[in-house]
């Protein structure tokens, strides 16, 4: 990585740390090691992940945490607006970073699980169109797409087991 990208990815993260050090704070909760390693970790990653695949990366890589201590992260993170929670139609939630990232709509895969994103100025513009509309105050939105990969030999589905 060029050095001038490394140190903007570091002060990235410095800023994200002090976001979530002043929400501790302001919520009286403790700022521990643990904490600030999961979100260093959600922030380093460039995917949607659930938080069992987390605790495992994180124990994977030496780190001392417990399942309790990821999932109460994220929670934290999720209420701070660090991290968004999906619920792409199964019982498992999926996570993403949010901090400095643009709106963002999802395509998912029906048969592989595999999650695009894609961003599209129009939607942004029928989201304003429909508050004039509709007199309403629209301050985001969220647009998932089902469907099948046209792809052959898709690579997501020979991780995922498929149910006969």
């Amino acid at each position: 990585m060029p050095e001038n990208i490394k140190h903007k990815v570091e002060e990235k993260v410095e800023e994200i740390k002090k976001i979530f050090a002043q929400y501790l704070d302001a919520h009286g909760q403790r700022k521990t090691p643990e904490r600030f390693a999961i979100l260093e970790e959600i922030y380093s990653r460039n995917d949607h992940f659930d938080a069992e695949t987390l605790y495992i990366h994180m124990k994977n890589k030496n780190y001392r945490v417990s399942k309790a201590t990821v999932y109460n992260t994220l929670d934290l993170l999720i209420e701070c607006e660090l991290v968004v929670k999906h619920q792409f139609g199964t019982n498992q939630s999926l996570f993403e970073k949010s901090f400095g990232f643009r709106q963002h709509d999802h395509l998912i895969c029906m048969d592989c699980g595999r999650v695009l994103e894609f961003c599209d100025p129009r939607m942004e513009e029928i989201q304003n169109m429909i508050g004039q509309i509709l007199h309403f105050g629209v301050k985001n939105h969220s647009l998932v797409l089902y469907g099948n990969c046209q792809t052959d030999n898709c690579e997501h589905l020979k991780l995922t087991p498929k149910e006969n």
